[in-house]
């Protein structure tokens, strides 16, 4: 047994009612992102991953981040970042390039092609999640569903093990409102 490994008989265990919910979340989670990964490779020839990314940096100032921060932006680790940008680099999505504001690190570059597939493949991933996810929930839900999850956000930044990431995404870019 590790250092950092507890007493299994000193950790809480999950009320009914928490394993209910986890499992619901688990439903939900597993299943669309399932739908999401073949929608988009159905229609866009872009991963769920590719999505990601390509999405992270169209959010991003001049379309390029650290790769470090844009492990933490989407969640990553940085190896799987590194890695998943050489692919994207070898079908034209992404460059990587020596950081603007530290020479040290590098920047992963949105290109004019990547920009290109993010707006072509928005549209159809917006009308999946919408179909999927918003069709059938209650709209009184949404802010209280809104509210959960930006709580169990900020509790995963503050326990987890990722660097806390820039400013939150609250808009798919090339997506108009209304659209």
């Amino acid at each position: 047994m590790s250092s950092n490994a507890a007493d299994p008989s000193s950790i809480p265990v999950l009320t009914d009612e928490q394993q209910e919910t986890w499992f619901a979340y688990m439903r939900v989670m597993l299943r669309l992102t399932h739908e999401m990964n073949r929608q988009l490779q159905t229609d866009s020839d872009l991963s769920l991953a590719d999505y990601d990314v390509l999405n992270a940096l169209a959010d991003s100032p001049g379309g390029r981040l650290q790769l470090t921060a844009l492990a933490a932006r989407i969640g990553w680790e940085r190896s799987r970042v590194s890695h998943h940008l050489q692919r994207m680099s070898a079908r034209g999505l992404v460059e990587r390039s020596p950081s603007e504001s530290d020479r040290r690190a590098t920047d992963a570059v949105l290109t004019d092609a990547g920009r290109a597939a993010l707006r072509a493949a928005t549209p159809g991933h917006a009308a999946l999640i919408r179909r999927m996810f918003f069709d059938g929930l209650d709209p009184e839900l949404l802010i209280p569903l809104r509210t959960a999850l930006d709580q169990v956000h900020e509790r995963v930044l503050d326990q987890g093990t990722l660097p806390r990431p820039g400013r939150p995404q609250r808009r798919l870019p090339g997506l108009q409102t209304g659209a």
